[in-house]
């Protein structure tokens, strides 16, 4: 399968932009914080559009949306660090989501930080990490999907997962 553009891909129309996001509000995500390191400081931004993509070789998707705060240091720094939150890790799902007005390196006041072996940071007790490297991308309306390769990853299973649906967060 190969992708074309947005506006040959579908016959019928697409439906209104405010339906789609009225729908997808209902649909139950893990929360994600990806992070990087560029020539501007550490940066990142609160993702749910995160997901496997091949376990041989270690691969996942990350959708980022072009306007977040942390965009353009994936783009240029090459790598990026996926964090799986907590259920107790909602404020910092906020802070890098914007909730509280705070952007750029001051976010990571917040938590307790590590430099993966790209040089990403990753949170210190995230359920899980992904350190990658960009394999490739794809731009798709207001979005860039980054394909990550893994180069790292750890666990700290136990806890209930955090969860975003309709507009707020939950413990799963």
């Amino acid at each position: 399968m190969s992708f074309g553009s947005a506006a040959n891909t579908c016959i019928d129309p697409p439906v209104a932009a405010d339906d789609f996001r009225a729908a997808m509000r209902e649909f139950a995500a893990g929360v994600t914080v990806v992070t990087t390191f560029s020539k501007d400081g550490k940066r990142g931004l609160t993702a749910t559009a995160v997901c496997s993509l091949s376990a041989e070789p270690s691969t996942l998707l990350a959708c980022i949306n072009r306007s977040s705060d942390g965009y353009k240091a994936i783009c240029e720094s090459g790598f990026f660090c996926v964090n799986v939150l907590a259920a107790e890790q909602s404020e910092v799902a906020s802070r890098f989501a914007g909730r509280d007005g705070i952007r750029g390196e001051s976010r990571f006041d917040l938590g307790d930080w590590e430099n993966m072996r790209t040089g990403a940071p990753a949170l210190a007790d995230a359920l899980a990490v992904f350190d990658c490297r960009t394999a490739g991308t794809l731009d798709w309306g207001s979005h860039t999907i980054f394909i990550g390769s893994v180069v790292a990853a750890r666990v700290q299973p136990g806890r209930p997962g955090l969860v975003y649906r309709a507009g707020s967060f939950y413990g799963a």
